[in-house]
């Protein structure tokens, strides 16, 4: 009985399989993703506290409302960030086609999804360095915050500094999913995938992909539209 129970373990162990019966990496990549989920959790709850104890907050309506070749005078409330939403989004899509691709060891429509994802992902970086050049030149930066309350009051330079903070660490997740998938396109180019005999790779680059794109909703709604 010892010897079978022995047994069983090494056989789910040396096939990478976890006790739950998931892929070992696959379930690695859970985990890290839940680890990731609480401390943007964290800095959206400490968001939250202080955007709601403040006795007034900027207009997210007046603050974003530029786009790129707009003029000073332009109004378009909210128009250039929707705009980004929808290239994360649609990026979000090619990757889901990318692993089904995979599952079906499509090594062409592999390749060729993830190219879109790669130019989705840098689409959407460039859009977030424009605006926040354009709001650097406004005047904000961490510690300095040159938009009133909506209620015309004064207001403190929480704003910015949870705005640059929260906005740059999706950022930087943004540019590692993108570097990331390069690397899976690189790897699916030279038939890596092939020999290995599986796309397991594409569907956790997936994971992560995915989780990032869900992030963006919850900063979107708490900045752009609160």
């Amino acid at each position: 009985m010892e010897t079978t129970a022995v047994g069983a373990d090494t056989k789910w162990w040396n096939g990478g399989k976890s006790p739950f019966n998931v892929e070992y990496g696959k379930l690695m990549m859970w985990y890290f993703l839940m680890s990731d989920a609480f401390t943007f959790g964290g800095f959206l709850i400490a968001y939250g506290t202080v955007r709601f104890s403040s006795n007034g907050w900027p207009d997210p309506n007046t603050v974003f409302k530029s786009y790129p070749g707009a003029s000073e005078s332009a109004n378009a409330p909210l128009v250039f960030v929707s705009i980004m939403t929808f290239i994360l989004i649609v990026s979000s899509v090619t990757m889901v086609l990318a692993v089904h691709a995979g599952h079906e060891r499509d090594r062409k429509s592999v390749a060729k999804y993830l190219l879109w994802t790669i130019i989705g992902g840098a689409m959407f970086l460039g859009c977030q360095a424009w605006e926040w050049n354009h709001l650097h030149h406004e005047g904000a930066w961490w510690g300095s915050n040159p938009f009133s309350n909506a209620n015309g009051s004064g207001s403190a330079v929480n704003f910015t500094n949870f705005f640059f903070t929260i906005t740059g660490f999706h950022g930087f997740h943004v540019f590692s999913g993108v570097v990331i998938n390069i690397i899976m396109l690189i790897m699916t180019l030279s038939g890596t995938f092939e020999k290995k005999g599986h796309y397991l790779m594409i569907e956790k680059a997936g994971l992560y992909w995915h989780f990032v794109d869900l992030v963006w909703v919850f900063v979107f709604t708490c900045f752009y539209l609160l």
